[in-house]
């Protein structure tokens, strides 16, 4: 009977608002941060960068972000926690190739089993070359990072290649996407392309077909990608047709092929010249994922869409249905980080931020419940919050199941001061927000601080990163748990 009555209680004042404190009735009670340890000769984290998270199972994780020497030399930074325990820093070694003093960019990490990950990137080398590289982590020790093999139309002139993403599905089978120069007959153009790692070999970069009408420099964006399991993914991203028109890009692997892209059309009120891209993607089986961008409407406004493939076909995009506190334009943003999750097919959660009525900056979060996409919901903040901020709102967001989500964000206090926080979701209420106690006592993530990443287990607990202004543009990096 106390369960029961305890249970009504709790529907009783999610449905009049009534926002609950972190740890009450099952939401998670995050314990006080405590300071990502950086290798030595580091100073801080290069823009407070500690931006990707992976954890294959509860108390084994890998994050990732990048460090900057006393000289503002930039390096890749591998954290690694095994059974629960986050061990000394890892310095990603580049390739032999590579030109330390340009600085290494580390985008992303993603782990197939524990101890079994992935990092890529980019790196400089001696003739000013942007090139890609994978780097993998087998039974708990890095290797050495490889250049990638780019397509065979690759320029050899100029290169500038990146790999932005990257998802395994186990351990030794993974998908990463990216950029490269390929050659022209005219200057080098912007192309994307896609890796595999089946069973522990990587396959060169293969170029991705683009829809019909493609300008001639399509200027091809692929932001990230999410596979179901091994061989069947999708990826999000953007390229430019002959009539200079942005199009949102979708790219789908099937049993080990990848197919064409395809272009995903855009809500009813897009501009002719809508500027349409997407940035994040989730799948939650093969051939059904949901992917969110943004793009212009007829009037210029800056808009939300979310684009859902259903049993391997996409649908139109639809815009999604801002808060009523919105401004006729909300100037949408979404980061690019993990900000989408769909823990099983038809029940999604997403987020960004947008701009309300009274010109402040708000963060918000919207569910698809049984195959629907709800109305957004603002980023409920604590006491004493003035707004999200424009670096602040819901940057990443995580399931442990259908309903069951968090989210991390930023927001300004009434200090004008940016702090860290995890909302927190159950049975598709956001009805938990809690502001984390930072390392030693700091006061502020700073504009280029917060959480960065945090993900949740089946079993509720949850890990994440990120990072804080210790002094003026010098940033820490910080890792979190629930107890």
């Amino acid at each position: 009977m106390k369960f029961q009555r305890a249970t009504v209680l709790l529907a009783l004042l999610v449905t009049i608002g009534f926002s609950l404190p972190a740890g009450a009735a099952g939401y998670p009670t995050w314990q006080s941060a405590r300071n990502a340890t950086l290798p030595s000769g580091a100073t801080g984290l290069y823009n407070g960068n500690l931006s990707t998270l992976s954890c294959p199972t509860t108390g084994y994780c890998a994050a990732a972000g990048i460090d900057q020497d006393s000289s503002g030399n930039a390096h890749g930074l591998l954290l690694n926690e095994v059974n629960g325990v986050w061990r000394a820093p890892t310095s990603l070694n580049p390739p032999a190739n590579a030109v330390l003093s340009d600085g290494v960019t580390l985008f992303d990490v993603s782990c197939g089993a524990p101890e079994d990950c992935v990092a890529v990137g980019s790196y400089s080398d001696a003739a000013s070359n942007q090139l890609s590289f994978v780097d993998v982590e087998t039974g708990g020790v890095w290797a050495r990072a490889t250049q990638v093999t780019l397509p065979a139309n690759s320029s050899s002139s100029t290169q500038v290649s990146d790999l932005h993403s990257v998802v395994c599905a186990s351990a030794a089978n993974c998908s990463a996407v990216g950029t490269y120069s390929a050659t022209a007959s005219r200057n080098p153009i912007q192309e994307g392309f896609v890796i595999n790692d089946v069973r522990g070999h990587w396959s060169s970069g293969i170029e991705v077909r683009l829809p019909a009408g493609a300008n001639y420099n399509p200027f091809t964006t692929l932001s990230q990608v999410s596979c179901a399991s091994a061989g069947n993914c999708s990826v999000a991203g953007s390229y430019i047709d002959a009539n200079n028109i942005t199009h949102a890009l979708v790219v789908n692997e099937v049993a080990g092929t990848w197919h064409a892209g395809e272009s995903v059309a855009t809500p009813d009120n897009a501009s002719s010249y809508a500027g349409a891209q997407l940035s994040e993607v989730s799948c939650s089986s093969s051939g059904n994922c949901s992917a969110i961008g943004t793009y212009n409407t007829l009037s210029g406004d800056v808009e939300s869409m979310i684009a859902t493939e259903i049993n391997g076909a996409w649908s139109h995009a639809s815009e999604v249905q801002l808060p009523s506190t919105a401004a006729t334009n909300p100037r949408v943003v979404l980061y690019g980080f993990r900000g989408i999750a769909c823990p099983s097919n038809g029940n999604c959660t997403s987020g960004g931020q947008y701009v309300d009525r009274s010109g402040d900056v708000q963060g918000f979060l919207v569910n698809e419940i049984s195959g629907k996409w709800q109305v957004a919901t603002e980023l409920t903040l604590p006491a004493g919050a003035t707004q999200a901020g424009k670096n602040g709102g819901v940057v990443s967001v995580t399931c442990s199941s259908a309903g069951d989500c968090s989210a991390g964000a930023a927001y300004e206090n009434s200090s004008g001061q940016y702090e860290a926080l995890v909302a927190s979701e159950i049975n598709h209420s956001w009805n938990s927000e809690t502001t984390l106690s930072l390392p030693s006592n700091a006061t502020t993530v700073g504009t280029a601080g917060g959480v960065y990443a945090v993900e949740c287990q089946p079993t509720g607990s949850c890990t994440a990163v990120g990072s804080y202004e210790t002094s003026s543009d010098n940033y820490l990096g910080f890792t979190d748990e629930t107890s």
